[in-house]
C-alpha cells in the first residue's frame, strides 16, 4: 500500500535528506494565478462575485453572505449535547494553554534616564478562515478564535464555506462554535475570493478589512494567502495535513498504524510517513495499515493518501538518521513512538507539533490537548510556528530618554550620521542642546 524508501547506507545530512524526502507534486503558482484572479474578482464587484464563486465552488450560494445572528444563536441551542460538550471543554484547554504564550511588557535601564519598554499590542481586527471541503472542522474555530482572543484583538470576522447539504448556510456546527466563543460576525464564504473579502473588504455586506488572517485550506486558500500577503498579515500557507511517526521495534505497530490512517482521512493528497530502523516494524505496520484502512469509514480516501508520493515508509539506520530525516521534512505533525523519546526529542528542531510516546497521538491534538492544530505544512516547520496568541500580537519597543540621557550620546549620534551622510539626524539631536 505504501511505498518503502530504503535510506540506510546514506549519510544522513539535511541535504541529502531534503532531496530524498516525499512530497505531493503541487503547481502552487497555477493555484496563486487563479487565486489572484478570485481575488480580484471579489476586490472588483463585491458581494456578487462571492455569490457566483459559492455557486461554482460550493455548489450554493447563501441567501445572505453575512449570517444573521438569530441563525447562530439557533445553532448554539441545537447543538448535540456532546459536541458542545467537547467544544466547551477544549476551548477550556486551548485557552489555558495559549494564555502562557502571551508575555509581559518588559522594561529595560540602558542608563539614567533611559529605558527602553518592550510590549506586545494585539492588532485591532483579525480574519479567521475555517475551511469546509470533505469533513467539517468546528475545532478549528476554537483554534483559531481562542488565541485571537487570549491576544486581547477586539474585533474578530470569521468566515467558512457555505454547505450544499445545508442550502448555502454554513454548517450549523460551525456556527454553534463560533456562537459558544461570542463571535457574531460570521460571513458564508469560502475559497480564495474569502480570504481576498477579509484582506480587503467588501462594503455591500458591511466586511471591514482585517489586519490578520488565519486558518487552514485548501491550495487555493494557501495561494490566496501568499496573493494578500503585505495587505494584511497570514499565519502560515496551511495546506493538506501531515503526520511523519518516528517509530523503533519497540512501538507498537497498531497505535502507528491507526495514527497514519486517521490523518490520511482528511484527504487524498494526505501525508503518512513512518520513519523506523526496525524493518520489523515496518513489516508489522504494513499489515495494520492493511487491515485498518479497508474497514474504516473513508477507505478509498485514506487507501488513496497511503499509496500517494506523498506518503511512505521511510527505512533508516538509526533513530538519530530518523530525526535528521524529520528536521529535513519539517513535518506538520510529529510522533516519536520510541522506547526512550525523550532522547530522539534531543535532535529534533523542525516540526510544527510533536507528540510523546504511545498515548498522545495526533488525534489529541487535533480536538482536547489544549495545544493549537492550525499548524505550518510543506515543509514550513523549517521556520514558522503554528498558530497561537503570538500570531495575533505585535512587538513594539516605547523608547523613553530623559535630556540628560539624550546629551550622554549626542556626540556620538552626531558622529555616526555624520559617517552616514545624513546630517539631518545629527542636527535634530543638537537642535535640543543650543549653545
Amino acid at each position: 500500500m505504501m511505498q518503502t524508501i530504503d535510506l540506510r547506507g546514506i549519510q544522513p545530512t539535511r541535504a541529502a535528506f531534503a532531496r530524498l524526502v516525499p512530497r505531493p507534486v503541487v503547481d502552487v503558482e497555477a493555484a496563486v494565478t487563479v487565486a489572484r484572479r478570485l481575488i480580484d474578482d471579489v476586490r472588483e464587484r463585491g458581494a456578487q462575485a462571492l455569490a457566483e464563486q459559492a455557486e461554482q465552488f460550493d455548489g450554493g450560494a447563501p441567501a445572505s453572505v453575512r449570517v444573521p445572528a438569530a441563525e447562530i444563536a439557533a445553532a448554539v441551542e441545537n447543538l448535540p449535547a456532546e459536541v458542545r460538550a467537547a467544544l466547551e471543554e477544549a476551548i477550556v484547554r486551548v485557552r489555558e494553554a495559549t494564555a502562557a504564550q502571551v508575555p509581559p511588557a518588559a522594561e529595560t535601564r540602558i542608563g539614567p534616564g533611559a529605558t527602553i519598554v518592550q510590549r506586545w499590542q494585539p492588532v485591532e481586527r483579525a480574519g479567521l478562515y475555517v475551511p469546509g471541503g470533505k469533513a467539517v472542522y468546528p475545532s478549528s474555530v476554537v483554534m483559531n478564535a481562542v488565541p485571537a482572543q487570549v491576544a486581547g484583538v477586539a474585533s474578530v470576522a470569521l468566515a467558512s464555506p457555505p454547505q450544499r447539504a445545508f442550502g448555502g448556510a454554513v454548517h450549523p456546527v460551525i456556527l454553534g462554535a463560533a456562537g459558544l466563543l461570542g463571535i457574531d460576525e460570521v460571513y458564508a464564504m469560502g475559497g480564495a475570493g474569502a480570504i481576498g473579502a477579509l484582506a480587503w473588504g467588501v462594503d455591500d455586506i458591511g466586511l471591514e478589512p482585517v489586519q490578520v488572517i488565519t486558518g487552514p485550506g485548501n491550495i487555493y486558500v494557501a495561494a490566496a494567502k501568499r496573493v494578500v500577503r503585505g495587505q494584511a498579515g497570514i499565519d502560515s500557507e496551511a495546506g493538506t495535513t501531515e503526520i511523519l511517526v518516528i517509530a523503533d521495534a519497540a512501538a507498537d505497530a497498531g497505535y502507528v498504524a491507526a495514527d497514519l490512517v486517521s490523518q490520511a482521512e482528511h484527504d487524498e493528497a494526505a501525508a503518512s510517513l513512518l520513519v523506523t530502523d526496525s524493518p520489523e516494524l515496518a513489516a508489522r505496520v504494513t499489515a495494520e495499515l492493511d487491515r485498518l484502512a479497508g474497514a474504516t469509514k473513508h477507505a478509498e480516501r485514506v487507501r488513496t493518501a497511503l499509496a500517494g508520493q506523498q506518503s511512505a515508509i521511510v527505512l533508516v539506520d538509526d533513530l538519530p538518521a530518523a530525526a535528521a530525516f524529520s528536521n529535513a521534512y519539517g513535518p506538520e505533525h510529529l510522533e516519536l513512538q520510541t522506547a526512550d523519546p525523550d532522547a530522539v526529542l534531543a535532535h529534533i528542531q523542525n516540526a510544527g507539533a510533536i507528540f510523546i510516546g504511545p498515548h498522545s497521538p495526533v488525534s489529541l491534538g487535533d480536538y482536547l490537548a489544549g495545544s493549537n492544530h492550525v499548524l505550518p505544512t510543506g515543509g514550513q516547520a523549517r521556520f514558522s510556528p503554528g498558530l497561537g496568541a503570538y500570531s495575533f500580537l505585535r512587538p513594539q519597543q516605547v523608547i523613553r530618554y530623559d535630556r540628560a540621557a539624550l546629551g550622554e550620546v549626542a556626540e556620538r549620534i552626531v558622529a555616526l550620521s555624520t559617517a552616514e551622510d545624513l546630517p539631518a539626524h545629527g542636527e535634530a539631536v543638537t537642535a535640543r542642546f543650543p549653545h
